[in-house]
This record gives C-alpha cells, sequence and structure tokens, in this order.
C-alpha cells in the first residue's frame, strides 16, 4: 500500500490473493477490512495444497459475506488446480449461483 500511495494514481489498484496473504501473513479478515476500496480483484485458493476453495484453513464463506460487507464489488478470480475432475471440483460454488 505504501507503493500505491506513493504513486499517487487513481488507476494502480491492489490484488489482493487471499491464498498467499494467508500463506505470508494470516489474518485474513483485517487485511479485507484494512484495505478495502483498494482492491477490485480477489483471488482464492484453498489453503494447504491450493486445490478448491472450499478444503482447508481458509473459510471462504464468511470472507465472502465480509467482501459484501466491506463494499466489494469486484471480481473473485479461482486461482487453484482441481483435486479431481475440474466440474465436479465446481460443486463449492454452487451455492453462489454457479450451476
Amino acid at each position: 500500500m505504501r507503493v500505491i500511495e506513493r504513486v499517487g494514481q487513481a488507476n494502480l489498484k491492489l490484488q489482493l490473493d487471499l491464498y498467499h496473504v494467508q500463506i505470508m501473513e494470516g489474518d485474513l479478515a483485517t487485511k479485507i477490512r484494512a484495505l478495502a476500496g483498494h482492491y477490485p480483484h480477489v483471488q482464492i485458493a484453498g489453503n494447504p495444497g491450493r486445490h478448491e476453495p472450499d478444503v482447508g484453513e481458509i473459510h471462504y464463506p464468511y470472507l465472502f459475506d465480509l467482501l459484501d460487507e466491506v463494499g466489494f464489488a469486484g471480481w473473485i478470480g479461482c486461482e487453484y488446480r482441481p483435486q479431481g475432475d475440474t466440474i465436479a471440483g465446481l460443486g463449492w460454488a454452487k451455492k453462489y449461483g454457479m450451476r
């Protein structure tokens, strides 16, 4: 954020990669709140293993609700390696309107 603030251009934003934030720093909810408004794109993956986001230590349903709460209206990219068949591995997304 210091670099973004120092550059001072409205078109420079942060990509919030929750998988990597969890590995490097943790405390995802605090980061989502503190950085709100600075990230138009969020990336997700399950941790450990970088598989589907419904497996592992990150509770994404809570974080998705928190993103709604802070007014996030950008894109969420799924950057993970499916553990098996890609279509079967998308089952976690059905409750979010994906078919």
